[in-house]
């Protein structure tokens, strides 16, 4: 009978150290980094007012009729950043090496100043992508790299050459950067998407990783601190990310999905249709319209989607759907049911394309 007892009691002690051990590793992370974010943003914004670091609608392309604030980037920022080094014993679990967290941290810091260059002094578009390049290169020069992709025939395709390595995260993370950037169109479209996708790389480190790596706590802080942020941004919108905010998220994406073993398929899944709408709107600019593709216009899905006659609201959220959608298939499928996952991303892309002109013929 004690010995009955004794083990009920060890259970018990068994299953409170576990519930504390959860609660430090995954839900300290999250709730912190969102509550350092609202309150970050609610700073951020009343500084960038005061300063007045607006966007004003001027050109035809700006969909809101007010000014509103800049700089939210930086709240989410500061917020990832406090985590990180709160919780950095937790993240350092092997994978994660602190010249890692270093470049995120310095990388990010970079991508803060050309956004504050930018939103304040509106910089020429060759000037706004020095940013990004230097916190690219950080990152490369920190020893972080893509070392193997996976074999859609089975096992892996290992990338044996340093240079091709670091050109294939360099490469990667400017496209996750000017990903994000881009699809910055709507209240609460590029924060949103992000808090999908960080929480389905969550699940995805849950599954495929080692437990309680740093990996899924670095992605609980970023949803923590994007959900935060989305709080204030969502349509109707009271601040904006940003030139900083909007290129941190991708960025920060971008690294994730090369810490947790070179996920980069599941990434692709899950921001799949902003990665499409970027890469057509880039070959369209330069084949087709002839002209630099930073050069801004109203002919992303986004806006497409609105000029067929959705409104702010129901664009998002039909975003949101899809990467929800697609990227849950990342959790779950192998290389294979990745790639037919992918190739109905291109078909769902046909059929919204196809969707919008009728509509707008209809108008």
């Amino acid at each position: 009978m004690m010995r009955w007892r004794r083990c009920i009691s060890y259970n018990h002690i068994s299953i409170e150290f576990m519930d504390k051990m959860v609660f430090i590793h995954y839900i300290l992370p999250f709730v912190g980094a969102l509550a350092m974010a609202v309150i970050l943003t609610i700073l951020i914004k009343r500084f960038a007012e005061i300063r007045q670091i607006v966007d004003v609608p001027t050109s035809e392309r700006k969909i809101h009729t007010k000014p509103i604030p800049l700089l939210g980037g930086l709240a989410v920022f500061i917020a990832v950043l406090i985590l990180m080094i709160v919780f950095r014993d937790n993240l350092l679990d092997g994978r994660i090496q602190p010249f890692f967290l270093l470049a995120i941290g310095l990388g990010g810091l970079l991508l803060m100043i050309g956004g504050y260059l930018d939103d304040r002094f509106k910089l020429k578009p060759y000037l706004t992508i020095i940013w990004p390049i230097l916190a690219a290169l950080l990152v490369v020069f920190s020893g972080m790299e893509i070392k193997f992709i996976t074999n859609p025939l089975g096992g892996v395709i290992n990338i044996t050459s340093g240079i091709l390595s670091s050109l294939l995260t360099f490469f990667w993370l400017m496209g996750m950067m000017y990903t994000t950037k881009l699809l910055d169109g709507l209240d609460g479209l590029v924060a949103g998407v992000t808090v999908i996708a960080s929480v389905i790389l969550f699940c995805v480190s849950l599954f495929w990783d080692i437990s309680q790596s740093g990996t899924s706590i670095l992605a609980l802080i970023l949803a923590g601190a994007a959900l935060g942020f989305l709080i204030f941004n969502f349509y109707p919108a009271k601040i904006f990310l940003g030139e900083g905010g909007s290129t941190f998220l991708g960025f920060l994406l971008g690294v994730l999905a090369i810490i947790s073993g070179a996920k980069i398929a599941a990434a692709l899944l899950i921001m799949g249709i902003p990665i499409l709408d970027v890469g057509w709107v880039i070959i369209r600019r330069l084949f087709k319209e002839k002209h630099s593709v930073f050069l801004a216009d109203k002919k992303h899905l986004h806006h497409q989607l609105l000029t067929a006659g959705l409104n702010q609201r129901q664009v998002v959220f039909l975003l949101y759907f899809l990467t929800l959608l697609f990227g849950s298939v990342a959790i779950f499928q192998q290389t294979i049911g990745k790639l037919i996952a992918f190739s109905v991303l291109i078909l769902v892309m046909i059929i919204l394309a196809i969707f919008v002109s009728k509509k707008k013929k209809a108008i």
